[in-house]
């Protein structure tokens, strides 16, 4: 069996020396949060890659304390030109190379994954890159340079086509996708919409009928300290439908007296 790639590509508006600088050195600022944009979203800091071969890509969640995962490590440093590593989390080989184009640079991503390779989400970098650093690229002139954070409350919406959804709400509405839309007939997968610094999730309606009733909403609220916010609702007498789990963010759910279901997350050090 051959090496399988995974391929994407987006076109910026700066020059090759420009877009490899700003891919790597303003990787905290491009690179979006959210709730399952990282390993641990619930405690990330900061997204750096350090220059140079044998430089690592980095998920920072405590500096002082040198607590961080190494995503990747440096293999090719070629600024203007290329950047390469391997994933620390998998079998993945990222490659990204940097050609001039009509539009100024066309950004082109390679993950390579060798036979009977392990892909624990070193590609995801192929899949979000285009629209994340795009859009970086297309504001960074006009925006504080600064990680690009979600607000503290968000929304869950359940639709028996969730596709067909959120493809509805981008057409009429105008939320804008964290990620491509699915195609009709795919899988729905994570579909994430933005409002601002708001974020709404589209879920399966199926998803959240495991006890016979169907969600059609449902918020998500981001807190300083989960631990302590789980014992505080659940001595007020909130029924807890699930209890603290890890997908990404760390989050549990829980009834109000009414038996409205909330998320209640982690967030982030800096949001």
């Amino acid at each position: 069996m051959s090496e399988r790639p995974l391929a994407s590509e987006v076109e910026v508006a700066l020059d090759p020396a420009t877009a490899f600088d700003v891919f790597t050195r303003e990787f905290d600022f491009w690179w979006l949060r959210g709730p399952i944009n990282n390993w641990d979203s619930a405690r990330v800091s900061e997204m750096r890659i350090e220059p140079g071969v044998g430089g690592r890509v980095l998920e920072i969640y405590d500096e002082a304390s040198n607590d961080a995962l190494e995503i990747g490590r440096i293999t090719r440093w070629e600024p203007g030109s290329r950047l390469a590593w391997d994933s620390s989390v998998d079998d993945v080989r990222i490659d990204v190379e940097f050609q001039p184009s009509g539009q100024g640079t066309r950004v082109r991503l390679t993950a390579t994954l060798p036979p009977g390779g392990k892909d624990a989400g070193g590609s995801s970098f192929v899949r979000v890159t285009p629209a994340w650093f795009g859009s970086w690229c297309a504001e960074r002139d006009a925006t504080p340079h600064r990680p690009r954070e979600t607000a503290r409350l968000a929304i869950a919406l359940y639709y028996a086509d969730p596709v067909a959804a959120a493809r509805w709400l981008h057409d009429a509405f105008g939320l804008q996708p964290v990620l491509e839309l699915p195609a009709g007939g795919e899988e729905a997968g994570w579909i994430e919409l933005r409002v601002g610094g708001s974020s709404l999730m589209v879920f399966d309606a199926d998803e959240s009928a495991g006890d016979g009733r169907t969600a059609l909403d449902v918020p998500w609220v981001f807190v300083d300290d989960l631990d302590a916010h789980y014992r505080t609702a659940r001595e007020a007498g909130a029924s807890i439908v699930e209890e603290i789990h890890q997908h990404g963010f760390r989050a549990y759910v829980a009834e109000d007296l009414e038996g409205r279901r909330w998320t209640f997350a982690q967030a982030r050090p800096t949001q």
